[in-house]
């Protein structure tokens, strides 16, 4: 309780790992919550959680609530899952994808993941997955980081119309994307000109974190 209380003052440090696929990985008290933080980022529960709450509203929780099936690719420590359950109360089957399994033994020790009943947790890399399952989906999050870095395939065209293969049709892709630079700025423009010849509406939403891109895309119905 003292720890949590600190917190509001200054960020508490609870756990710290070096781990070979994320370089460092924190467990941290801050502004009274516990949250899963990289060397240079946030990955869970604070900034982020926020952000991807709002891509959920923008896509609607009532039609979320409604869809069958969901694939979350970069779990980290869940924070995503944890308002899809508590806030919006999904009841259908969820599936999680996490290259790092250090990671995901922390999300169950202090977010408690592996007590979600629809939740199926797969440690797998998120190209490797999307391009061997069979499944498909109504909702595809993506937020896929190693620390700052976005791995290269996730814009990728091959990548893209592989996604665009297991989305159902009506469904949503939630992009979270992290734009530090011009560069950055230009690869998403780029991004988005790919969906133009395909069957999906595209659009981005305003940023309320400085370098966080919430790109949502909407697979038209058939």
């Amino acid at each position: 309780m003292l720890r949590r209380m600190l917190s509001y003052l200054i960020p508490i440090r609870v756990y710290h790992k070096k781990s070979a696929v994320s370089k460092s990985i924190e467990i941290n008290w801050n502004n009274g919550q516990l949250v899963l933080d990289s060397q240079n980022t946030n990955y869970s529960y604070g900034s982020l959680q926020r952000v991807l709450r709002l891509g959920l509203k923008k896509i609607g929780f009532d039609k979320i609530r409604s869809m069958e099936s969901l694939l979350i690719l970069g779990v980290a420590g869940g924070s995503v899952i944890k308002t899809l359950v508590d806030e919006i109360h999904y009841k259908g089957k969820m599936t999680g994808v996490e290259i790092d399994p250090e990671v995901i033994q922390l999300a169950n020790e202090y977010f408690q993941l592996d007590k979600i009943a629809n939740l199926n947790l797969v440690i797998d890399d998120a190209f490797e997955f999307v391009l061997k399952t069979k499944a498909t989906y109504d909702l595809i999050i993506i937020d896929v980081f190693q620390d700052t870095h976005m791995p290269n395939f996730l814009f990728e065209k091959f990548f893209i119309h592989r996604l665009g293969n297991i989305l159902n049709a009506g469904g949503y892709i939630l992009f979270n994307t992290m734009t530090l630079d011009e560069k950055q700025n230009q690869r998403n423009k780029q991004y988005l000109s790919e969906f133009h010849t395909l069957p999906f509406t595209v659009f981005t939403i305003p940023r309320i974190e400085n370098h966080n891109e919430l790109i949502v895309i909407q697979k038209t119905l058939n």
